[in-house]
């Protein structure tokens, strides 16, 4: 299974912001597209796709008092319309996704042609519409959100044994989310219960608390990073949840931000950078002589000291072995030098050149 192309992802949460207009869709994938390229991120802009006609039962289709069913029909689009946004994302260079909620939308997604599936929280045990996603073969990212633990563990089975890549998004449905919905520490238990699949964070708190979220999840491993994005106009307000092109934008640098805090990747030690060498080498004491020494004699702890500070060509305390042989006379209170000792360290031509240069 190849599973990068969910590696360092951010996907562009556009939803139904584009509120049937294709221009506004527009108006919004160029916006963010903008974000996108300055900041040099891997990025996916993400539509939602019903075939509303059949979603919604027909005695339904007119309650306004259900929030839900209004946005729906207040936000319809036709083929070419999502065809128009899946090419301007294309033009874009960012990735094409989509959540299909019904089965026919999934036929829709397959003929424009979208890269990777999302299988929304509310869909996680949909199994005639997760059977027909599953059909396409295309990768698929799910939101946790609300889920038992096994709605997660019977969907991660079924795509295994498919052989389907998945990746799987911490997401608390709550919109917008306070800090204390966020359950941050669960992202560590996918992690270890999923280790073969790629953990995401689909974040739906205010966008006061955004960059301190960011920070959390880079810190804890996480690739996919999910927002919901939107425009500011004179005729529609941003929802708590979503981010203008500007958050976004904060968000994004969090990210680069925190990146430079974590530094290499948790699965292997970093190699420690020559500032950092360069200062500890100053504060490791050198070999000294305690009295004078005569070529041939093997060095006892009775015949040297440790003290600061360490000279070039100088061997340590990390390097001093009792029973060397000078190859020199030293004389009292001087350093012993790697070229004054016998020692396998002389024969390591890397381990030499450190410590002929380390020092003062």
């Amino acid at each position: 299974m190849k599973n990068n192309i969910f590696e360092e992802l951010f996907v562009l949460e556009l939803a139904n912001n584009h509120w049937g207009g294709l221009q506004r869709g527009l108006e919004i994938i160029d916006a963010f597209a903008k974000i996108v390229r300055f900041n040099n991120i891997r990025a996916a802009i993400k539509l939602q796709i019903r075939d509303v006609e059949n979603f919604i039962h027909k005695d339904f289709r007119n309650r306004k008092d259900i929030r839900y069913i209004a946005k729906t029909m207040a936000t319809q689009m036709s083929l070419d319309d999502y065809a128009a946004l899946v090419k301007a994302i294309r033009n874009a260079s960012c990735i094409t996704m989509a959540t299909p909620f019904d089965e026919k939308s999934v036929d829709i997604c397959d003929k424009l042609g979208i890269e990777i599936f999302k299988i929304a929280s509310s869909d996680i045990n949909d199994w005639v519409l997760i059977e027909r996603i599953v059909r396409t073969r295309k990768p698929v990212i799910v939101s946790t959100g609300g889920s038992s633990l096994k709605d997660i563990d019977d969907l991660v089975t079924f795509f295994d044994r498919r052989e389907i890549p998945l990746a799987i998004n911490h997401c608390v449905s709550i919109y917008p989310s306070e800090k204390n919905d966020l359950e941050m520490n669960q992202i560590d238990f996918l992690k270890n219960r999923y280790p073969g699949h790629t953990v995401g964070f689909s974040t739906h708190e205010t966008n006061d608390d955004i960059e301190i979220a960011m920070i959390i999840a880079v810190a804890k491993g996480v690739k996919i990073f999910e927002r919901h994005i939107d425009i500011i106009t004179a005729d529609k307000e941003i929802s708590p949840y979503c981010s203008s092109p500007k958050d976004l934008d904060r968000w994004i640098k969090a990210y680069k931000k925190a990146l430079l805090f974590c530094g290499h990747s948790g699965l292997e030690k970093a190699r420690p950078k020559n500032k950092e060498i360069t200062y500890l080498d100053a504060l490791v004491r050198g070999v000294y002589a305690r009295k004078e020494l005569k070529k041939g004699h093997k060095i006892t702890d009775d015949d040297v000291y440790l003290a600061i500070p360490l000279q070039k060509r100088q061997i340590s305390c990390r390097e001093l072995m009792r029973g060397e042989t000078l190859l020199n006379d030293i004389k009292k209170d001087d350093p012993l030098t790697i070229n004054d000792i016998d020692s396998a360290y002389a024969d390591n031509d890397e381990l030499k050149k450190l410590i002929c240069e380390r020092g003062l």
